[in-house]
């Protein structure tokens, strides 16, 4: 699998810090955790010494009976074959959430045995974390790895167009021979999303009932997650709050309602179900903020918010969206009330910035889609999933608050036009580049 994941660069910082520490990557079930580290072990490294506990549960025994580094690493040598060496070797603990030992043990790889290099992985790692267990807290580094960005599914896709959106750095139309293939590309990626191995199937085959079967999977694998990782009691309702989704971000307002899960559903049942699904990574809380001030977060409606999938991808499978929607034009932006353009939209803002966005309401008369805060500055985000992008919410939100920098998505072409710059959706991960870029004007 060739694609040019992001994360690889700070996986090469992390390596060459003076101050590193044993390395966490997180992420959601089947996002290439484990491919990247790999990767990356092969090409920075001499040697690595790969483990999983999920297929090795005996490995437990080892951070179980000891604390003491060198022991642990002479154990887990003789099941590699050969020693783990430090400052050559990369040592990678995968599915880690599975034994908390082996969390604790990261302490004294870091206290005791600087010179090792550990990389560990961990699927679920928020629901274990939240489990009030011990951990050792400023005693690791961490990383998370989002699903693939149109950008790096562009990387296998089509080399020559990757090439073309990393060298841009001018903010002007971009050429019709390119926006046009650009546009079809992303069309393709809505089909598959983000999860690597459903894309590659489509790059690689275009087989797209193979692409549908493996999203099916993943969504199974989540399924059984939910029961695997928590109460019995629990998962019922995990379930009834995940397949809830796709209906909640079809209504035209996509704030959450419980009563959508249930007839006579109260928060106070399922609010529970909601958060395991936050902290397992798979959903994404956007809370109302009628007060667009510094810091967001202070400003926030708790009591309204809208839910959002980690994926489109897996978004379009579970909303049973049919693929042959990429042939109709642009009946795959516009279906679903443009739901998939906003999820993708929210997922690329998730990945550039710090801090959740929000959303925006005035007395039930207009609705910005997203608030999002940069260094010191709040700039509204509005999706179009059309050419159509006449809209009065963002008109009004201007006249309230006179923002530096208005931000709309949609399929028209890149365009900054009295503070309104217009960004197509294929070019929503190079969105922190474009807004420095505004920066120079």
């Amino acid at each position: 699998m060739h694609i040019e994941r992001k994360l690889f660069h700070k996986l090469v910082e992390w390596k060459s810090a003076s101050s590193r520490k044993p390395l966490i990557l997180r992420g959601a079930r089947q996002t290439g955790k484990t491919w990247l580290l790999k990767a990356f072990a092969e090409k920075e490294f001499e040697n690595f010494a790969y483990f999983n506990f999920e297929e090795q549960p005996e490995l437990k025994q080892f951070f179980i009976s000891t604390k003491d580094v060198k022991r642990i690493i002479q154990n887990l040598s003789l099941v590699h074959g050969k020693a783990i060496e430090p400052g050559k070797s990369l040592l990678i603990l995968d599915e880690i959430q599975e034994c908390n030992e082996a969390l604790n043990s990261l302490k004294y790889f870091y206290e005791n045995a600087p010179d090792y290099y550990i990389a560990c992985a961990g699927s679920l790692l928020g629901i274990t974390l939240s489990r009030g267990e011990s951990f050792p807290v400023g005693k690791v580094d961490f990383l998370d790895l989002y699903p693939l960005s149109f950008s790096e599914f562009l990387s296998s896709a089509d080399s020559t167009l990757y090439s073309y959106l990393e060298g841009l750095n001018v903010l002007e139309p971009i050429p019709d021979i390119f926006s046009n293939q650009l546009t079809d590309k992303f069309k393709m990626y809505l089909i598959c999303g983000g999860m690597p191995e459903a894309a590659m199937s489509l790059i690689d085959s275009y087989d797209v009932s193979l692409t549908q079967k493996l999203l099916k999977n993943v969504l199974d694998a989540y399924a059984l997650d939910f029961s695997k990782y928590t109460e019995n009691k629990i998962v019922p309702k995990i379930n009834m709050v995940w397949n809830s989704i796709p209906s909640q971000l079809a209504k035209e307002n996509k704030k959450f309602l419980y009563q959508a899960i249930k007839e006579g559903a109260r928060a106070r049942e399922y609010e529970d179900a909601l958060q395991w699904l936050i902290q397992a990574g798979l959903v994404y809380k956007i809370f109302r903020n009628n007060s667009p001030h510094l810091p967001l977060s202070a400003y926030d409606d708790l009591a309204a918010f809208k839910v959002y999938l980690l994926d489109t991808g897996l978004l379009r499978r579970m909303a049973l969206l049919d693929p042959l929607a990429l042939k109709e034009g642009n009946r795959l932006f516009t279906e679903f009330k443009g739901a998939l353009s906003e999820n993708y939209v929210l997922q690329s803002l998730v990945q550039q910035f710090e801090g959740m966005p929000r959303y925006w309401t005035s007395d039930g008369k207009a609705e910005v889609d997203f608030l999002l805060q940069v260094g010191n500055e709040i700039f509204p985000v509005e999706v179009k999933s059309d050419q159509n992008v006449i809209g009065k919410s963002m008109a009004l939100y201007y006249k309230k608050f006179q923002p530096r920098l208005r931000l709309r998505y949609s399929l028209r072409n890149l365009k900054l036009d009295d503070g309104l710059l217009n960004i197509p959706l294929f070019l929503s991960d190079q969105t922190q580049k474009l807004i420095k870029l505004t920066d120079r004007i």
